[in-house]
């Protein structure tokens, strides 16, 4: 009844307020008012102006409820954010400023301070009209790139000194559209730059072109209501937290599906990123993860099927539709044209074929192995153990199966078995491991501690609940160390941080990435909200999110961390603390923990492997701090020489490490990759030294806990003599 009351009162969707008729009068202007010009359709493009439903304007007051009485974070809608919302929603449609001007956003300026009220209400018109305008601004760009390869792409200049900025997320919209249309020729110019750089003559270019076109206009043509109201209640939602967002009933579906991990796929998660669906991560054990060449950050940019030869571009689809397009029956292959993380340009592509198959339990599961390491005072044998998630076989347990699998009960049993082995130390490998079942986290750390607490969640209302491991047993209790890195987050962070805070082991490796909140799903009259609902803390009182887990000694990473992690997300959820609650601590490493980080200086510093890997870091890293591109084709030209060169002297530097014949070409190097990738019995071992390093860190504080205790006992000696 308060729904049907607000909207009597409010004027609701049928538009009988004064934001209503604000929105009315808004929609006929862009709809009549050409503003910098609106898209002449020659190619019969027409676009259909949507229009929000009943059922969304009652979901949009649910979610606007929600958010404001149910988040973790306190927030109220009112002007400053209605402000916000209109800078978000505005980032979300057009986050690389390639398709408004500055006429444009001066037009839409007035609505900037009555969004708030409106979403409070239910009235979503002027979200609809801002959608409808950029819709046609879009379908103008394309329109414009299609005539301009048209022209005939022979026409254009490449030996100017003209330069395209990479990343416009940051700068300002341009000032009508004249420049727009200089902007856009630099753009179709880069393109064919880069094709041409890759061996593709001028008729291959001029036709994936208009492949790429084409599609990009038929799908905005397509647009229908759901896609403006998603992007809207997104572009709403996100301004609480990046985790909490809105699912459509077709979206609600494809999540239920993900969760189930039933989903005959390539075993992905994925995201929308403005115009591109991206890599979030990989589901362990999924054909992806193993198939090896898809990474996190990775933009798709095209999907062909097996039994079709022309890919089907799907810039600006929505994610519904793109993860559609991916599924398939098990057994099929599917191929993705995607721009990998590491790119300096996004026309900068790679094809990735994925076998689709099932992600099964087992293919998850924990493993282990021993390294020996010699050393000049002694041998050590090393445990490892490898947790690629943190699982459970929900369905086995409610049905009472004792011998249902999880994370817990497999890591015991290795252990076990290891310890039967004669292994003189352990390596936990977190490495890559998004998270999963928290109580497996929790059950976890109780393998390596007497009892007491493992994590802290704090709810919206300040509510602490302490989870605890209440079995005094312990299954190994010698030295440890646990891997992490960039993509270990989640539970991986909550049991790092436990073993951290006690003094159980040393956490190696680099940060985490710094995901400490926890979603419910709730369900609306029309789709689902996603929503933060708690915190993690540490037991020493220290939140998980945003930071996560520093380790006590850096490896450095591959990975680009102002892409990937917690802080490197809009409107995250910031870092801050609640009291410890008390627990044990079981050793100080402070006074060996300089010694061990010079040791591990000293092995690095003499270690080419890792020479290697810095090298790649700081080549990865001069990428991605390239602001622009040049449009003159003999200086692009030896820009990318040098680019490939760098990539084949550091593959063949690693390969002559290991007595292996070098790459002639750079061709050759990424043919041997694809045959790599698609070996499902191929063994990284890329950075295999990295693990090895673990395990000599382990060895370090086995020789100077040692010396510690010798010297512990002569000076107890010493003291009972004087």
């Amino acid at each position: 009844m308060m729904i049907a009351e607000c909207f009597k009162l409010r004027g609701g969707p049928s538009g009988r307020g004064r934001l209503g008729q604000i929105g009315r009068a808004l929609t006929v202007a862009l709809l009549l008012t050409p503003v910098s010009g609106v898209a002449s359709l020659d190619r019969g493009a027409a676009y259909e102006p949507v229009s929000p439903t009943v059922d969304q304007a009652r979901a949009n007051i649910l979610i606007a409820r929600q958010l404001q009485f149910t988040h973790f974070r306190d927030q109220s809608i009112d002007d400053m954010l209605s402000s916000e919302v209109f800078d978000a929603y505005l980032e979300y449609l057009d986050g690389q400023r390639i398709y408004l001007t500055q006429e444009d956003l001066k037009f839409f300026e007035p609505l900037r301070y009555r969004l708030g009220a409106a979403l409070k209400t239910g009235q979503l018109q002027p979200g609809f009209d801002i959608y409808n305008l950029v819709q046609q601004r879009i379908i103008e760009r394309l329109e414009y790139a299609l005539s301009v390869v048209d022209a005939g792409i022979d026409k254009l200049s490449f030996d100017s000194d003209e330069t395209l900025l990479l990343d416009r997320s940051e700068s300002q919209w341009v000032a009508n559209r004249t420049e727009l249309d200089q902007l856009w020729t630099k753009r179709i110019k880069n393109s064919i730059l880069a094709q041409r750089l890759s061996g593709k003559d001028d008729q291959q270019i001029t036709q994936a072109l208009h492949r790429r076109y084409d599609s990009q206009l038929t799908r905005t043509t397509q647009v229908r209501s759901e896609d403006a109201f998603q992007a809207y209640m997104n572009a709403f939602t996100g301004l609480w937290d990046p985790h909490t967002s809105y699912f459509s009933p077709r979206t609600s579906e494809n999540f239920n599906i993900n969760m189930s991990l039933s989903l005959e796929g390539i075993g992905a998660v994925l995201q929308s990123d403005n115009e591109y669906t991206k890599v979030v991560r990989l589901v362990p054990g999924g054909p992806a993860s193993q198939q090896g060449q898809l990474q996190p950050a990775d933009r798709i940019v095209s999907v062909t099927q097996d039994d079709e030869d022309t890919p089907v571009n799907v810039i600006g689809w929505r994610l519904d539709e793109v993860v559609d397009l991916i599924r398939g029956p098990r057994e099929s292959t599917v191929t993705l044209e995607v721009i990998p993380a590491n790119a300096s340009d996004e026309t900068m592509t790679r094809s990735i074929s994925i076998k689709r198959d099932k992600v099964k339990l087992e293919e998850q599961s924990a493993s282990s192995e021993i390294i020996e390491l010699e050393r000049d005072s002694a041998a050590y044998r090393v445990g490892v153990i490898t947790i690629p998630t943190f699982y459970a076989d929900f369905r086995a347990m409610q049905q009472g199966d004792p011998n249902y699998k999880s994370t817990t009960r497999d890591v015991r049993a290795l252990i076990d078995s290891l310890k039967e082995q004669g292994i003189d130390g352990l390596v936990i490998d977190l490495r890559n491991n998004g998270g999963g079942a928290l109580h497996e986290a929790n059950d976890l750390v109780g393998l390596f501690i007497d009892e007491g607490p493992t994590v802290q969640i704090r709810n919206a209302n300040n509510d602490v609940q302490v989870l605890t491991d209440q079995d005094p047993s312990v299954a190994y209790d010698g030295p440890l160390v646990v891997m992490v890195n960039r993509m270990s987050a989640s539970a991986s962070e909550i049991f790092a941080g436990a073993v951290q805070d006690y003094g159980r082991g040393l956490v190696v490796g680099s940060q985490t990435f710094g995901k400490g909140t926890v979603q419910a799903v709730r369900p609306l009259n029309h789709g689902q909200l996603k929503i933060t609902q708690s915190k993690f803390y540490r037991v020493s009182g220290g939140s998980t999110q945003h930071k996560g887990v520093m380790p006590d000694i850096a490896i450095p990473s591959r990975v680009d961390t102002s892409r990937i992690g917690e802080d490197a997300l809009e409107h995250a959820l910031p870092w801050d603390q609640i009291e410890a609650v008390p627990h044990a601590r079981y050793f100080d490493f402070s006074g060996i923990i300089d010694q061990l980080r010079s040791n591990h200086a000293r092995r690095f510093e003499g270690n080419p492997e890792f020479q290697l890997l810095q090298q790649e870091i700081d080549f990865l890293e001069e990428q991605r701090a390239l602001q622009s591109v040049s449009l003159n084709a003999e200086l692009r030209a030896v820009q990318q020489h040098e680019i490939e060169e760098t990539r084949l002297t550091i593959a063949n530097a690693r390969r002559q490490i290991r007595g292996e014949t070098a790459f002639a070409t750079l061709e050759d190097l990424e043919d041997w990759q694809d045959q790599q990738a698609a070996d499902p019995d191929r063994q990284d071992e890329e950075l295999d030294f990295i693990v090895r390093e673990g395990g000599h860190i382990m060895a370090d504080m086995l020789e100077l806990d040692r010396r510690l205790a010798s010297l512990e006992s002569r000076n107890t000696i010493a003291a009972k003599a004087n």
